[in-house]
């Protein structure tokens, strides 16, 4: 789950647990639901193979779309997908995809609904074949969270070669765009700015696994 971030500067907020200015990105500091997603869940660097393909699908759904809206919605997508398990979603078929289309609580695109049963059967298919998912994305991420310090980009050449990894193996909506704020919001790469309180804690996570 990611949020596409151009031009980030540091911003400040007072804590409520104390009187110090908490610094953090930006783009976090507009509503409280992006500030606790913020704090608690992004760049944490993700291992698990369901975990990273639950966040790529809804990366998906996000595509044309502000990540706001994903979020205020995933605790709906996760009940309308069985909690991303893919053995489940795998099995939808065309009732299903009627069932979703006409559930208001989520984002209700034919084509991303497909895109996600599809996506669930090429999971299951890598994991059959002894290919780990989670194994499968770090492997091309060099295998461990990569600390960037320059200016936020929208894609990367990383991200093009992931997604051009992924759409090899029959994914949608994983164009290098969605890929990269997937790729930040998972973990794969460290985008928060300079002066984030998060910045630290993220990188030393990284580096306790």
């Amino acid at each position: 789950m990611g949020f596409q971030l151009f031009g980030i500067r540091d911003g400040e907020n007072l804590s409520a647990s104390s009187s110090r200015p908490v610094q953090r990105c930006l783009w976090a500091e507009s509503d409280p639901l992006l500030r606790a997603y913020h704090d608690e869940e992004w760049g944490v660097p993700e291992y698990d193979s369901q975990r990273l393909w639950e966040a790529l699908m809804l990366d998906g759904f996000q595509a044309g779309l502000s990540w706001t809206i994903i979020l205020r919605k995933r605790d709906a997508f996760r009940k309308a997908f069985k909690n991303f398990d893919p053995e489940k979603v795998a099995r939808f078929g065309k009732a299903d995809v009627v069932r979703l289309l006409e559930n208001p609580a989520i984002v209700r695109s034919r084509a991303k609904i497909e895109a996600t049963i599809a996506g669930a059967r090429i999971y299951l298919g890598m994991q059959t074949a002894g290919e780990d998912f989670a194994s499968f994305v770090w492997g091309i991420a060099g295998g461990k969270p990569i600390q960037n310090t320059g200016a936020v980009p929208a894609s990367t050449p990383l991200s093009e070669a992931m997604s051009k990894a992924l759409r090899g193996r029959g994914f949608k909506f994983v164009g290098p765009v969605i890929v990269y704020a997937w790729m930040q919001a998972v973990g794969i790469v460290n985008d928060h700015s300079a002066g984030c309180f998060r910045r630290k804690t993220v990188s030393t996570e990284a580096t306790l696994r």
